[in-house]
């Protein structure tokens, strides 16, 4: 396919990149775009340095790696290299949405299901702002190297996502509803619950009153649990970080105790959704990592490069947005395991606490940050009255080894808008969720 440089290592990825978005702000069509463009990343390492570029013009990837080749010290042992060694040979090829390829979806017919949505929004006077979105992607990646490697796959995604302030008692209230599914025949005929989550808000905005600032025991919601992994360990987790760091290297050291002994964290691209990358940027094939098992710090994740570094193993997490950028450590669909109780056994223990329902926004390293969307008191066993709550927060590491129960459910979520931040590459499709999670000590605001 290509002459690769001697005594240098090479690879190539290419792109195809399909993706649509309409969207209707407050009922009126505001955007209606579709975006096709194809690309490719090429890169070069002699053993000590990488050199790479984004090109648009297929025809011209020879030429690239030629160019790149020729900044590059040649290196006759570059296969032993470390770096080198640790990069997957495969040969696959996983076209898992190649026969409802949601690109041959008809632009009208995708205008067409979002205005099947539409009416929902004249039929509660109560929303006095709204955003509705129709959003796909479907994206085929195909990766070759020097060393072998020559796979090629595929990823799809389809949303519709509703994005609302409505007034109750005087007072604005925003929320959002999405339907996210891997094919566009199965985003038809969700009205029914578009309306539930309307009317939840509704019921929860005109009764909900300021909470008690204090220490309670929460309950998380798969979907706040799902974000609080991903934020306060899953980047902890993200070895570049790690890179030069002698003293992080200690305090993260493999086998240290990090939580509950009933934790597990875990990472994997394996599962639809989001996160789905059946191989990584490097041609790496993706794997459940257990970040945390059993309380214990069992790994983390890895481009070739970090796992070189720390004298470990790729993990199949060296990713990239798209072609224009290298692949850097990233996550892929980061969660918590199961547990043992039902949510309503976690519940029935709490006395005096709150459970977490949905989310607006949350952040932490070493501290984390959760801003509530909707949260309801628990009394004596039972979820009680809706509270408003600014913030909930509290050491990462105390959280961990605070929890004492989990669902024996897990409920896995996908970003429709926006994604994961990371150095210049934003957003980044990720997934993430978890079970109920018990977890005491947590201050709220």
């Amino acid at each position: 396919m290509y002459k690769f440089p001697k005594d240098l290592y090479t690879d190539v990825r290419l792109e195809n990149v399909f993706a649509t978005t309409i969207y209707y702000e407050n009922k009126v069509l505001a955007q209606n775009k579709t975006k096709v463009e194809s690309g490719a990343m090429v890169r070069v390492f002699d053993g000590s340095r990488w050199y790479y570029s984004s090109i648009t013009n297929l025809d011209d990837i020879q030429k690239e790696i030629d160019s790149l080749a020729n900044m590059a010290i040649p290196n006759p042992n570059i296969l032993d290299n470390e770096v080198v060694k640790r990069l997957e040979i495969h040969n696959k090829v996983c076209l898992k949405y190649k026969d409802n390829d949601i690109s041959q979806v008809s632009n009208k017919d995708k205008v067409e299901l979002l205005n099947t949505y539409l009416p929902l929004l004249s039929e509660y006077e109560e929303i006095k702002s709204s955003k509705l979105y129709y959003i796909d992607n479907y994206t085929k990646k195909r990766i070759v190297s020097s060393v072998g490697t020559d796979v090629t796959f595929d990823s799809q995604s389809g949303a519709v996502a509703i994005r609302y302030t409505l007034i109750a008692n005087d007072l604005p209230h925003k929320s959002s509803e999405d339907i996210y599914k891997m094919s566009f025949d199965e985003l038809k005929g969700h009205q029914d619950l578009v309306r539930k989550a309307i009317e939840k808000d509704l019921d929860y905005a005109s009764k909900a009153v300021s909470v008690v600032p204090g220490e309670y025991t929460c309950i998380l919601s798969p979907e706040t649990a799902g974000v609080f992994a991903h934020e306060s360990f899953g980047h902890k987790s993200e070895s570049d970080f790690m890179i030069g760091d002698e003293t992080m290297k200690k305090e993260w050291a493999i086998g240290s105790k990090v939580g509950s002994d009933i934790l597990n964290i875990i990472d994997t691209g394996c599962i639809e959704g989001s996160g789905y990358v059946p191989f990584d940027d490097e041609g790496c094939e993706a794997k459940e990592n257990y970040i945390i098992k059993n309380g214990i710090l069992t790994g983390r994740l890895h481009s070739a490069y970090t796992a070189a570094a720390l004298v470990e193993e790729a993990t199949g997490n060296a990713r990239a947005k798209s072609f224009e950028f290298e692949p850097i450590v990233r996550m892929t669909t980061t969660y918590i395991g199961a547990g043992k109780y039902t949510k309503d056994e976690l519940i029935s223990e709490v006395n005096n606490g709150i459970y977490i329902e949905d989310i607006l926004h949350g952040s932490g390293m070493t501290t984390f940050t959760i801003a509530p969307k909707k949260a309801y008191m628990i009394r004596d066993g039972k979820i009680a009255q809706p509270v408003k709550i600014s913030v909930i927060s509290g050491n990462v590491m105390k959280t961990l080894n605070e929890i004492d129960g989990l669902s024996d459910t897990v409920e896995l979520k996908s970003f429709v808008l926006g994604g994961c931040g990371k150095m210049e590459q934003f957003p980044l499709r990720v997934g993430f969720g978890g079970p109920y999670v018990r977890v005491n000590g947590i201050k709220v605001q």
